[in-house]
């Protein structure tokens, strides 16, 4: 374990945390009508009808694979009677079906953003640098991925190990050092993302309506029903405007 160890796999994750969240905090606090998708669908649909929905909802799926693997301990899997050979069936499986779902709806995006010349124009200096990125820690998953066929590595005894560390501001630096190069290569891919995603569109994730979910329903009436006074003539039912009391 070297020095360069301790300073990627102890120290930089803290550095990234403390960019992501003073760094969100000061795009809210002086460009909140910022935090947007800066949408250039006025410019262009139907590819992004395919490829917007298909990166979004697999990306769902590919961060569910994450959450679980790097946050559930191999301990509980066992206590459930999951072997180990169906968790990571399942996580291959699954996993690469997401990533290549994802990737495959990012390249969508990506060749929309490049062959459509309104939308190039609106390509901010960020989002150059963002999208490799993205596309780089998305391929980097899948590979690693893959490579778990012709090499063993349980990357829950290993990243998922150092992972749960952080946590305890005890970072495992060893547990990452011996993990296999395509892992901590997509563990950095991730981080520098992470890093600028304060002062990119990525920032819009940030703003999911998750509370409409929950919100209370709206109640709508109709301002021309017509209302029949009980002394009214049969046959007399004039609309009342808003705020008329009947005669």
């Amino acid at each position: 374990m070297t020095h360069l160890d301790i300073a990627l796999w102890g120290a930089l994750p803290y550095i990234v945390l403390v960019v992501l969240v003073a760094g969100s905090a000061w795009r809210y606090r002086y460009d909140r009508f910022g935090f947007t998708t800066r949408s250039s669908q006025i410019h262009e649909s139907r590819l992004l009808r395919v490829g917007g929905p298909l990166f979004h909802y697999a990306l769902l799926f590919v961060i569910g694979g994450h959450v679980t693997g790097l946050l559930v301990p191999e301990m509980v899997t066992d206590r459930l009677d999951v072997s180990e050979n169906s968790y990571h069936d399942v996580a291959l499986i699954m996993g690469g079906s997401a990533g290549v779902a994802a990737v495959a709806g990012l390249a969508i995006l990506l060749y929309r953003r490049l062959r459509v010349p309104a939308v190039r124009r609106a390509t901010s200096g960020t989002d150059r640098a963002v999208y490799p990125l993205l596309a780089a820690a998305m391929l980097g998953g899948l590979v690693a991925t893959a490579s778990s066929l012709a090499n063993p590595y349980d990357y829950r005894l290993g990243v998922s190990v150092w992972f749960r560390s952080l946590f305890d501001l005890d970072p495992d630096v060893a547990a990452m050092a011996h993990a296999p190069f395509v892992y901590r290569l997509h563990a950095l891919l991730g981080m520098a993302m992470f890093m600028l995603w304060p002062f990119s569109r990525l920032v819009h994730a940030l703003t999911a309506p998750v509370w409409y979910l929950a919100r209370p329903y709206v109640v709508y009436r109709s301002r021309a029903v017509p209302y029949r006074h009980p002394a009214a003539r049969p046959g007399d039912t004039r609309p009342t405007g808003a705020g008329r009391t009947p005669r």
